[in-house]
């Protein structure tokens, strides 16, 4: 069984409920008929009726002859709309320029009448459902947006970043047929504390899909000092920062090393004597947004890996964003991820 059918049959056995807010799109609608049939989750999805209409029509598939509800959101909702004003005018991490941006009732509203990515998002906060997936139609940046905006990032981590979880072709020298691959898709040029961030999010992320323990790399192209630069000072600085917080909560980590060092045992022992990562990482934390886009991509294209991601992670609750060339089983699979990072959370509908 590959990783994909294991997150499927393990989120199957959690009876969750996912908002799915983009009722417009065909494929989401195939999607929530497949969660339906396969037992998969209690799937609701937003839209007008004659966006739905449509899409139903597209697909060849009637939501109601399944029981699936749906909500148009441009209807509004008073309950969401009240909390949704609570929150944004109570935020105190809002950027600058938002400081001084304070809604009334008729601004919360608008926004959630008009953006349907919000309205899910407060769902989610609510507790109505326990996760939310979205971007076969939306962009990433309205996505984050909109997650910052609903739900926040989780206690301990003041970044949201995401992570490809890895399903390997063949085993590394190690023996690990999954690995996580973080951030490959939010954070261009992360700081050292978001690296530690990264870190301990995909450490979750990674645990919470597969089951096992991570372990994770800090990686550059040095290995502890064999190279010098801002580049490398840079994931220095996160691995000291790292250090106490990793320790704290159980999870083995080391850096800064290449990725030969913390992949190939042998590599590892000679390049690391000593090290807590010697060859055996499954968890790597790439320094930036490029090395870590190219790298998956290369694990992907060149090494036969199948890619799952990105998995969005930091966040309060379990929120996904998906491609835009997504397929139908596709949005499967995401969701099924959604519900086992909500369970993690211990969130409750």
């Amino acid at each position: 069984m590959n990783t994909i059918q294991q997150i499927i049959e393990k989120a199957s056995a959690l009876n969750g409920t996912i908002v799915l807010p983009e009722g417009m799109d065909a494929r989401v609608v195939t999607a929530a008929c497949a969660c339906v049939d396969r037992k998969i989750c209690t799937p609701i999805v937003l839209g007008t009726a004659e966006e739905i209409a449509a899409a139903e029509e597209k697909a060849g598939l009637k939501l109601a002859e399944r029981g699936i509800k749906t909500i148009d959101y441009t209807q509004g909702d008073a309950e969401l709309e009240a909390a949704y004003l609570e929150a944004w005018n109570a935020k105190e991490s809002r950027k600058p320029a938002e400081k001084q941006k304070i809604i009334d009732l008729a601004g919360a509203q608008k926004t959630l009448r008009t953006k349907r990515i919000y309205f899910g998002g407060m769902m989610v906060k609510l507790g109505r459902v326990n996760g939310l997936v979205a971007g076969s139609i939306a962009s990433t940046g309205d996505m984050l947006r909109a997650a910052f905006h609903t739900l926040g990032t989780q206690k301990g981590v003041k970044t949201a970043s995401s992570c490809f979880i890895m399903d390997l072709r063949e085993p590394t020298p190690a023996g690990d047929t999954v690995l996580a691959f973080g951030d490959c898709a939010v954070i261009p040029n992360p700081t050292a504390e978001q690296l530690v961030d990264i870190g301990l999010s995909s450490a979750q992320t990674y645990r919470d899909l597969t089951g096992n323990e991570p372990r994770v790399a800090f990686l550059s192209f040095s290995t502890k000092g064999s190279a010098g630069g801002e580049l490398v000072e840079k994931v220095q600085k996160a691995v000291e920062l790292a250090k106490p917080v990793f320790a704290e909560k159980g999870i083995k980590m080391d850096g800064e090393l290449q990725f030969d060092a913390a992949i190939v045992p042998a590599v590892g022992q000679l390049k690391n004597p000593g090290g807590e990562i010697q060859g055996n990482a499954n968890v790597f934390v790439f320094p930036d947004l490029q090395a870590g886009n190219i790298g998956y991509k290369i694990a992907q294209r060149l090494g036969g890996a199948t890619a799952i991601g990105p998995n969005l992670q930091g966040l309060a609750k379990a929120m996904n964003d998906l491609s835009r060339g997504c397929s139908a089983e596709d949005i499967v699979g995401t969701i099924c991820v959604t519900l086992l990072q909500s369970a993690s959370k211990k969130e409750t509908v």
